[in-house]
């Protein structure tokens, strides 16, 4: 399912309406082609009082689904921020007296250079937190405040400050890490697509008898049902889909390391 979710914006909504127009056709057709001609008085008597309820099993099966994901990229979002505002309680703890910290400033801003270039976009190797290249800008990362830390000059309170907010920026990126690994249950998606597609062939067979033009009443049940589905998958890979998270917070600490903003940066 990961190619699906990793498709544009605008590849997933046209799949989607395209898809959901399509059953809607095939099924106007299929009714007609498959129920005899003596039965066929049935069909509507069948499918009408069918609409309430698998409208509304739809309507919960969707908002659930998106209400989730939805909440999931919030999540993502926090996380993100979290990981920033570790990055910038290193760079201010690496102003303290007597730390060098230019050297932190340098593996610091190497670092957030590197996992946003290399494991912003999760693919199957930076997903699971194995990029090679970031493995190393972080050891480096650690090494460096950890031998600084240990200097007697730097004294305890400023040492254990440069600890934990180490710690904090690589918590933040384990945590990001594992939310970057998450896939949808696939139960999940698949209830959700056969609950809509059957309300659109319900749909679709209430008006098999009808002439093309009243038959396109059913393009605006195709088109929530499309649209929904659009959604979902768009919301569901916050590191690889079409909505990816915003890496703006790390971005602004990559800048005001740039620009000198933490006292003592090159």
């Amino acid at each position: 399912m990961n190619w699906l979710i990793s498709l544009p914006a605008v590849a997933l909504v046209v799949g989607g309406l395209l898809l959901a127009f399509l059953v809607a056709a095939a099924a106007r057709v299929g009714v007609r082609a498959l129920v005899p001609v003596g039965e066929q008085d049935r069909v509507p008597q069948i499918a009408t009082p069918l609409m309430p309820t698998l409208g509304a099993a739809f309507a919960i099966f969707a908002a659930l689904s998106l209400a989730s994901e939805a909440g999931y990229l919030r999540a993502a979002e926090a996380l993100v921020s979290d990981e920033a505002a570790a990055a910038s309680r290193l760079a201010w703890a690496a102003t303290s007296p007597r730390v060098h910290s230019e050297p932190i400033h340098a593996a610091l801003h190497d670092y957030l250079r590197t996992t946003r270039a290399r494991e912003w976009k999760a693919t199957q190797t930076a997903s699971g937190g194995d990029d090679a290249a970031t493995a190393r800008a972080i050891a480096r990362l650690e090494r460096i405040v950890r031998a600084e830390a240990a200097r007697p000059e730097v004294g305890t309170p400023t040492g254990t400050e440069l600890v934990v907010s180490l710690d904090g920026v690589t918590s933040g990126r384990r945590a990001r890490i594992a939310a970057a690994a998450r896939d949808v249950p696939a139960l999940y998606v698949v209830t959700l697509v056969v609950s809509g597609l059957a309300l659109i062939v319900n749909s679709g067979a209430l008006v098999f008898r009808s002439s093309p033009r009243t038959s396109l009443l059913v393009a605006g049940v195709a088109s929530v049902v499309g649209l929904s589905l659009a959604l979902l998958f768009a919301l569901s890979a916050p590191w690889s889909g079409a909505l990816v998270v915003t890496g703006h917070p790390l971005d602004a600490v990559i800048g005001d390391l740039n620009s000198g903003f933490f006292a003592g940066s090159p």
